[in-house]
């Protein structure tokens, strides 16, 4: 399996293989080897030096090389705090959150419904378009497989679908304006994810109990850390999935 982190990483930085290979001293052809071939590793020396070139952790580049307590100890100084349940999140804490946002707005979710009625969040949403956040809403395809099971898990049946409609009603208004995107899943969620650039809501989900009465990470980014990084990425997975939509009323399309 390739090392996509070190190939990300490379592609943020703007530099060229053979750019990074002149920094290390080094060929273009070793730096592929490392990319491509997990056998063909690098001296630490040369994680040290690509880890400070392209300022990474070298333990983000080569979890490897990582101990068991390295990461328990940066895992927990990622949780900001634990909520029993979604119910008792201060109301403030998601206006706060997203208003903090400099460069990463995402909302995924079925239908997050409770939240498509808070006016405070809509002007959020408003007030980080006008400032160029790009805002990604990723709801669930109302007709999707996914949504079904969703709505038997969670006892509401077809009551599921219904949420998600009447929320891209309610987000009518946010369509069109600058910046901000929607686009409908149909992937299977085990968490809704509500993050602004670095820190994350994590609201999971529960056979059989709505996602109100579920716990709730309140999580950041830490050097060294792996959990925010692992529901980053499950973002990503999803909206690169997903289906762009321009209106609420564009529903055609699912996988029904």
């Amino acid at each position: 399996m390739a090392n996509e982190r070190l190939r990300g990483a490379i592609i943020e930085s703007g530099m060229t293989l053979d750019q990074i290979a002149e920094q290390l001293g080094v060929s273009a052809k070793t730096v592929e080897r490392w990319i491509n071939d997990p056998k063909r590793q690098p001296y630490r020396r040369f994680k040290y030096a690509t880890a400070s070139l392209l300022q990474r952790e070298m333990s983000y580049l080569w979890p490897e090389e990582r101990t068991s307590a390295e990461v328990t100890e940066a895992g927990n100084a990622e949780l900001i705090k634990l909520y029993p349940h979604r119910s008792v999140v201060p109301n403030r804490l998601w206006t706060q959150l997203y208003a903090s946002a400099q460069q990463s707005f995402d909302v995924l979710v079925y239908s997050g419904f409770w939240l498509t009625e808070d006016a405070a969040f809509h002007q959020v949403v408003k007030e980080k378009s006008t400032a160029g956040v790009r805002v990604r809403f990723m709801l669930g395809e109302p007709d999707s497989a996914a949504v079904t099971v969703r709505g038997a898990d969670e006892g509401i049946g077809g009551a599921m679908a219904g949420k998600i409609r009447n929320a891209l009603v309610n987000y009518a208004p946010l369509f069109g304006l600058p910046g901000v995107e929607f686009r409908l899943h149909s992937t299977t969620l085990y968490n809704s994810l509500y993050r602004a650039d670095d820190q994350m809501l994590a609201n999971g989900h529960l056979y059989g109990v709505g996602a109100y009465m579920a716990p709730v990470l309140h999580i950041q980014r830490v050097a060294g850390g792996e959990l925010f990084d692992a529901y980053a990425e499950s973002i990503e997975r999803v909206w690169e999935s997903a289906r762009p939509i321009t209106s609420p009323t564009d529903l055609g399309g699912s996988d029904a």
